[in-house]
């Protein structure tokens, strides 16, 4: 028998080092890659996908845009098929927007699932809902996992403006999937 104590809250004793091991490593550049986007189905979630994805192909130089599904549920992390389909398609992953608890909770899983499978995946969450992103990276067992955040909403933006917030992230998701340990 044991004498491990569960802690109710979610919290892992997993050390960073262990937890972020799984994660994807960095390519040096996008020049040439492939952009997978994930929507979760929020409203105005696939217009900033699809502008971050043009931008990272006119800017950045992304190959292309190569694969963008939109979630069935958005409240329900991505399963194994789906994460296959992106790793045959694709380089690097963009998705969400968390603009609400469960679905902010599920694109932190979904990132995390990716990053497993070897995929560099930036996740983007409104800043209202911080916690939960955070208590899904400890279930994770990714305590340190990192993700972009914005501010809330984005859900009630008008086109233009759901553009501006992409063009103004645009750093951080790049800074997201690209490191200096490629």
């Amino acid at each position: 028998m044991s004498n491990a104590i569960l802690d109710p809250t979610g919290r892992s004793s997993r050390t960073t080092a262990a937890t972020l091991a799984g994660l994807a490593r960095r390519p040096g550049a996008l020049t040439g890659l492939r952009v997978g986007l994930l929507d979760n189905t929020k409203h105005n979630a696939l217009l900033f996908l699809r502008e971050v994805g043009e931008l990272l192909t006119s800017e950045h130089g992304a190959a292309s845009v190569s694969i963008v599904e939109t979630k069935a549920n958005f409240s329900v992390p991505v399963d194994a098929e789906i994460v296959g389909r992106y790793a045959d398609a694709c380089d690097v992953v963009i998705t969400g927007v968390g603009d609400c608890g469960s679905c902010s909770a599920a694109a932190v899983a979904d990132g995390i699932a990716f990053e497993r499978a070897g995929l560099p995946a930036a996740v983007v969450l409104t800043d209202a809902f911080l916690t939960t992103g955070h208590m899904m990276a400890e279930v994770q067992g990714a305590p340190d996992y990192e993700w972009i955040t914005t501010e809330h909403p984005m859900a009630s933006l008008t086109p233009d403006e759901v553009r501006e917030r992409a063009r103004t992230l645009l750093p951080q998701v790049v800074g997201s999937l690209v490191g200096s340990n490629a």
